[in-house]
């Protein structure tokens, strides 16, 4: 895998951000190319408001399973917000990939494309992060699934806009911002249940 993750930090609460932030990561990587290797890259039949109506439904899972407090599907929400990061990474490749671009892509080719966006992604993380001084490890979970939420809901009006915006970030910036909430979210419930 293009991150790397020293394998003998054992306590989490140990690990430094980066080395949390590209462990889950991995995680997510790994299931993708498993679930690629299964199903192909079947995905590439999904237009950019089915990726984002995806992330929704599992994003909107959550909020209900918080609000709830329960939840009658086996799926975990750690499962959820793994969804929500590998979704979000398909939506990239889509915006990066044209019609001409072949529809199946062999593992090879998707595990560049998955890495390049994950460590855009990165990227972007730890530029906020020093701006922000990790604001987000005081955060709550019901933040980021809202401030997920929020994000679709702008992607979908950038859509309506047929991706035309005029001062605002495009869906690539919002894709980035829901890959790393969704990373925060899933760093916080693994320190939390050490």
């Amino acid at each position: 895998m293009l991150l790397t993750f020293e394998a003998n930090v054992v306590n989490n609460k140990s690990m430094s951000t980066l080395q949390q932030y590209e462990s889950v990561i991995n995680k997510c990587e790994e299931l993708f190319i498993k679930k690629t290797a299964d199903y192909g890259t079947s995905w590439r039949v999904l237009r950019t408001i089915s990726v984002v109506d995806q992330i929704y439904i599992k994003a909107y899972r959550i909020r209900t399973i918080q609000e709830l407090d329960q939840q009658k599907v086996g799926d975990t929400v750690n499962d959820e917000f793994t969804g929500i990061i590998n979704y979000a990474i398909i939506g990239l490749i889509q915006l990066e990939l044209t019609e001409d671009d072949e529809e199946e892509l062999t593992i090879e080719a998707v595990k560049t494309l998955y890495d390049n966006h994950a460590f855009a992604a990165k990227d972007l993380m730890q530029k906020k992060n020093h701006d922000y001084g990790e604001a987000w490890r005081q955060m709550g979970q019901e933040s980021f699934v809202d401030l997920i939420l929020m994000k679709l809901q702008r992607m979908r009006q950038i859509i309506t806009n047929k991706g035309r915006t005029i001062i605002s970030e495009g869906l690539d910036a919002n894709y980035y911002d829901i890959i790393n909430y969704a990373v925060f979210a899933l760093i916080l419930i693994e320190e939390k249940n050490g």
